[in-house]
C-alpha cells in the first residue's frame, strides 16, 4: 500500500503536476527524461488515449519519477493503471465505484470535485485531497478559497485553465497542494518530441511556482 502522505509531499514539493496526453507510448521515455531534467518528480498520464497504460508502464520504470494515471473514469481503468505501475489515480469527477476500487487496491485517488456536495462525498469516503476541475471555468482561485473556508482540512489540486498568468493566485492558497497544468507538456511539444522545450518550460514553471 502506498504511503499517501509521502506521495502528497512529493507532489507538493514541485507544486505543479503536469497533465500529459500521450498518443504514442514510444514518446514516454523521452518525456520522462525531459521532465526529470527540468526538475519535476511527478506526472499524471491521462487515460485519454490507447497509449496510456503502456506510457505509464514505461515512465514508471524510473524510480525517481512518481507516475500517476489521470482521467480515470471506470473501474477497469484503475486495474490497468495499477498493473502498469501507476502510484496514484486522478479522476475528473467523483465515482464511488472508482474510489472503492482504488481503496481496495491500496492506491491513492484524487477525485474530481466541483461543489461542496462532492467534497462531502470525498470526505465520507475517507479522502481529504481532491482535484478541483475545471478550475478556471468554476471560478478559479476565488472559488477554491471559498470552498476552503468550510472544509479547512481539505487539500485541492486545481486543474483546468491554469497557466503562468494565474498560477500565483492558486499557489498563494494554503489549501492548494499543487496545480495541474499542461503548458510545459503542450500537445504540439509532445507531437514534435521537443524535449528541450519541455525541459525549459518545466524548469521555468518550477522557478515561478517556488516564488509564489
Amino acid at each position: 500500500m502506498t504511503d499517501v502522505r509521502h506521495l502528497e509531499q512529493t507532489i507538493e514539493a514541485g507544486r505543479i503536476l503536469p497533465v500529459v496526453v500521450l498518443h504514442a507510448a514510444s514518446a514516454a521515455d523521452g518525456l520522462a527524461d525531459a521532465l526529470l531534467a527540468g526538475g519535476l518528480r511527478s506526472v499524471e498520464v491521462t487515460f485519454r488515449t490507447d497509449a496510456a497504460a503502456d506510457a505509464i508502464r514505461a515512465m514508471a520504470r524510473r524510480e525517481e519519477l512518481l507516475v500517476g494515471a489521470g482521467t480515470v473514469t471506470r473501474v477497469e481503468q484503475v486495474d490497468q493503471a495499477v498493473e502498469a505501475g501507476a502510484r496514484f489515480v486522478v479522476s475528473p469527477g467523483f465515482s464511488a465505484r472508482v474510489v472503492e476500487r482504488c481503496k481496495t487496491l491500496g492506491v491513492p485517488i484524487f477525485p474530481g470535485i466541483a461543489t461542496g456536495t462532492e467534497i462531502q462525498m470525498a470526505l465520507d469516503a475517507g479522502l481529504t485531497t481532491v482535484k478541483f476541475f475545471p478550475a478556471e471555468q468554476l471560478g478559479g482561485a476565488a472559488m477554491v478559497k471559498a470552498l476552503s473556508a468550510p472544509y479547512a482540512n481539505v487539500r485541492f489540486i486545481p486543474t483546468g485553465g491554469v497557466t503562468t498568468a494565474n498560477l500565483a493566485g492558486y499557489l498563494g492558497l494554503k489549501s492548494v497542494l499543487a496545480v495541474g497544468g499542461t503548458w510545459m507538456v503542450a500537445p504540439d511539444l509532445l507531437a514534435a518530441q521537443d524535449w528541450a522545450e519541455v525541459t525549459a518550460r518545466t524548469a521555468a514553471a518550477l522557478k515561478e511556482a517556488a516564488a509564489c
